[in-house]
């Protein structure tokens, strides 16, 4: 039997071994089973935020109840090693923090009912007094025009903004007295059965060394949260009274419901001290003649808070947290978003949570990137 130089060429190769190709291509970077993975948890990402929005209602209240009960954990903890029951315990430490965030509402509440009445007095004086703007914008309108823009009127003076977003906003703050039921009943059930809920997580798992990773990633964010809201309620306590000094000595009206709704907002980062200069300014320009003494109060504020965010808290809550301030710039706007005001409080928390997963489940010989 003749065999042909091609046979014999491809009988000598070694038996199991593929042929090389033609072309020579190296094999893809990405595979096709990478990018299927990666879209389906894309897919599942999206789904899982249209579920959080869509269902706003009972997930906020629920995560705002799982988050605040984790972090008053300790101190239920703390009450029944004192021979206190656990549940009235519970039913303590709500009170108690009830009875907190009532005060300072009290204390917010009457100032603003007070100017409410005055509005429309209140919005006339300001305007008036805001005139000092005509020449800049008179000049903004002048440049608009010179670009083309149509809008613009000679001899426009400033004017306010009409205010027909009063009640939308307040809709979109206050949550519904449903939603604040189920949140106090989801509060006091988390913190009486937290014990046994978490024995019931550690236990979920077979393997011991399972296990006891699951209890560090409990212990760990409960001591987190627990420090975190520690921390902050004593440096926001501190703003507040900060605050009513400076609105005192500069004869601001209503220091102390000023310094409270300063201490209020200051839980909600970066946001929080920016809405509280805006109101500061606005107080300012109309309780006093001129703008430079109405300024005088906003800019002792501005330079309190900045100290407190790049000097005090960074040192004081870096000792414990490494929190990113691209990250937590990003998970601010994103909860905002998605559940408004309270997401805004939420966010920190949840990217402590986010952050104590990341470090406990994440293998500690990944590959890290080459030194500069």
């Amino acid at each position: 039997m003749r065999v042909l130089p091609n046979e014999r060429a491809a009988s000598a190769e070694p038996a199991g071994e593929p042929l090389p190709d033609s072309r020579n291509e190296n094999p893809p970077v990405i595979r096709r089973a990478e990018v299927v993975a990666f879209s389906l948890v894309a897919l599942l990402t999206i789904c899982i935020i249209a579920v959080l929005y869509a269902a706003k209602a009972f997930f906020l209240p629920v995560t705002m109840a799982f988050v605040i009960g984790t972090m008053l954990a300790p101190a239920a903890r703390f009450l029944e090693q004192h021979r206190i029951p656990r549940a009235v315990s519970a039913v303590l430490i709500v009170a108690a923090a009830c009875a907190v965030v009532a005060f300072m509402v009290g204390l917010i509440a009457a100032p603003v009912i007070e100017w409410s009445a005055r509005l429309p007095e209140l919005g006339s004086l300001m305007k008036d007094k805001l005139h000092v703007f005509d020449g800049p914008v008179r000049l903004w309108q002048q440049l608009q025009l010179a670009l083309g823009g149509t809008d613009a009127l000679p001899g426009a003076s400033f004017t306010l903004p009409k205010i027909d977003w009063v009640q939308p906003t307040v809709e979109f703050l206050s949550p519904t007295f449903a939603e604040f039921l189920l949140f106090l009943a989801i509060l006091i059930l988390f913190i009486v059965s937290w014990p046994d809920l978490r024995r019931a997580i550690v236990m979920t798992f077979g393997e011991r060394e399972s296990r006891l990773r699951t209890l560090r990633i409990v212990n760990t964010i409960e001591e987190h949260l627990g420090g975190y809201l520690l921390m902050v309620t004593a440096i926001n306590l501190g703003v507040g009274v900060l605050t009513g000094i400076i609105c005192a000595m500069t004869g601001m009206p209503n220091p102390a419901a000023l310094g409270a709704l300063a201490a209020t907002l200051n839980f909600i980062p970066i946001i929080g001290p920016v809405v509280m200069f805006v109101i500061l300014t606005v107080v300012g320009v109309i309780a006093f003649p001129t703008l430079g003494a109405g300024m005088l109060g906003p800019t002792a504020f501005a330079v309190m808070t900045f100290l407190e965010g790049h000097f005090v808290t960074p040192v004081i809550v870096g000792r414990r947290l490494q929190l990113n301030a691209l990250a937590v710039f990003i998970a601010l706007a994103f909860w905002t978003w998605l559940w408004g005001p309270m997401g805004a409080f939420l966010a920190s928390p949840i990217l402590i949570v986010g952050l104590v997963l990341r470090d406990h489940l994440l293998p500690d010989d990944t590959p890290q990137l080459p030194g500069h």
